[in-house]
């Protein structure tokens, strides 16, 4: 086990700054190279190390590959980053698969399309009230001189409630930080806990293996400052202790949203508050619709309130008549172990492992979930709107409102993009058709299937229920991966080129 530097990884990788109710992302261009390094420099980054008093206030910094090449980062080590960072979340055949077509196009976003892509994300959080003072702060006197400011990204504080009405932000992993987890072969049942590599490079996966991330020959300019690889330590890590930070502006319909389900309850306010729970897969309250079972699930945390919304599993409902199977909390998480079902000794573990033994027509659909799990840190803009309130005529030139989504992976393409493609857009999902996410889809034909606005629930001896020609309730307004480095990596980045 190797002692992690908690000093040299940004906080956003382990708090999500939630006790700061207020934020703003400054999306920028740099201006003055000179000015920009020297910012970068003097920027006082909030690290992953607890304090106490914590602070009242944070700063964090991303960077894309077009942030680099600006900074005059070497192209051979920018090279050594993923396929996925370096093509950009714009790139045509990534956006096909992601959803980003039609309306969601990068062509029509606001920014990180074509000729619109940031250089760096300057994330600032502040305690209520302390924003202006904060971004005094960390601007600084350079900062004019610096950067050319493309986005500020407003954020609100809607007490852990997006846009829809739901409660958010209730399923996250458990970081193995101490990587005490070992990893040998198939996961048997079902674990919160997900390996540190998952999240950080420079750390074992829960493949067991090292992400590829660049390293440095240790006489290289710069490179002296860096930490070693930890799997080829005659190398410096360039990665190590940062990771990708993606970044997406979705913008809510939410007026649609409860219109729609208005109309599918023949505007029954229960009825309509049990189609929308059905979609999304918990209560408005955040209550699973699934029972919570009595035996711990491990990771999930030990306080009644962690218990009360993650204590359960989907295998108990394989059909999906309590939870349906294309409910947004399904998708992003389907909670299912390498094996659909329990495994109750070494013959039925081999033949389970062979591919025998399945009882379900469903089983064995889906990847395991501990493969593609997400650190998410996202933050809702705009203000809030009550279903009732939903319902009343719209007054002229409404704010928009909706949810910056962020998230932390150590591998683009295994962890969002997989959720993102094989999970919310598809319609093939856990053996579905015609069905995309229901709050996130965006309703567009894929090939092999024109139809994606639908949605159905299964009833227990009886026909299932099928929405039809669900509306585009998201729209994706911007878009940008980026790297969070370390702070070692930042600095290497403000000195190298």
């Amino acid at each position: 086990m190797n002692q992690l530097d908690f000093d040299d990884v940004q906080g956003l990788a382990r708090f999500g700054f939630g006790s700061m109710r207020q934020a703003c992302f400054y999306l920028v261009r740099i201006k003055d190279v000179a000015a920009a390094r020297a910012w970068l420099l003097a920027a006082h980054i909030t690290t992953a190390r607890f304090l106490d008093p914590p602070p009242a206030t944070a700063l964090q910094i991303g960077l894309t590959v077009d942030g680099l090449k600006a900074l005059g980062v070497p192209s051979e080590v920018i090279n050594e980053f993923s396929p996925e960072f370096l093509l950009g979340m714009a790139e045509e055949n990534r956006s096909r698969r992601l959803g980003d077509t039609g309306q969601n196009h990068p062509s029509c976003w606001r920014w990180g399309g074509p000729d619109r892509v940031p250089h760096l994300a300057i994330m600032m959080y502040g305690k209520e009230n302390q924003m202006a003072q904060c971004e005094a702060e960390f601007k600084g006197p350079s900062w004019d001189f610096a950067f050319e400011v493309m986005e500020r990204l407003t954020t609100s504080d809607l007490d852990d409630v997006e846009p829809f009405g739901f409660r958010d932000g209730l399923s996250q992993p458990a970081i193995d930080w101490e990587e005490k987890r070992k990893i040998s072969g198939d996961q048997l049942v079902y674990s919160n806990v997900v390996s540190l590599g998952e999240f950080l490079l420079g750390y074992s996966n829960e493949y067991n293996e090292y992400t590829d991330r660049p390293l440095l020959d240790p006489t290289s300019r710069g490179a002296a400052d860096l930490l070693p690889a930890l799997d080829q330590p005659y190398k410096k890590d360039l990665g190590r202790n940062g990771t990708y930070l993606v970044i997406r502006q979705l913008a809510q319909d939410v007026r649609a949203f409860w219109r729609y389900m208005d109309q599918a309850a023949n505007s029954n306010p229960e009825e309509r508050t049990r189609v929308a729970e059905a979609m999304l897969g918990r209560q408005l309250n955040g209550t699973p619709l699934m029972p919570l079972q009595n035996k711990p699930i491990d990771g999930v945390g030990k306080d009644e309130q962690d218990r009360a919304y993650n204590q359960f599993l989907y295998n108990s409902d394989p059909d999906g008549v309590r939870c349906p199977l294309g409910a947004h909390a399904r998708r992003a998480n389907p909670r299912n172990a390498d094996f659909p079902n329990r495994v109750k000794g070494p013959i039925s573990h081999l033949l389970q492992t062979l591919g025998f033994g399945h009882k379900g027509l469903r089983d064995d659909l889906m990847s395991a979930t501990r493969f593609h799990r997400l650190l998410r840190r996202g933050r809702e803009y705009g203000p809030g709107l009550s279903p009732e309130d939903a319902l009343k005529p719209e007054p002229a030139n409404e704010e928009e409102r909706g949810l910056h989504f962020i998230c932390l992976n150590s591998n683009i393409s295994r962890q969002f993009e997989f959720v993102q493609g094989a999970w919310m857009n598809t319609t093939k999902f856990d053996g579905l058709s015609e069905e995309s996410d229901p709050l996130l889809g965006n309703r567009e034909a894929v090939q092999g299937c024109p139809v994606s606005n639908t949605f159905s629930q299964p009833r227990e001896n009886a026909l299932r229920e099928r929405r039809n020609h669900l509306p585009q309730f998201v729209t994706v307004r911007g878009g940008a991966y980026f790297f969070l480095p370390s702070l070692r990596a930042l600095k290497y980045f403000a000195t190298v080129g």
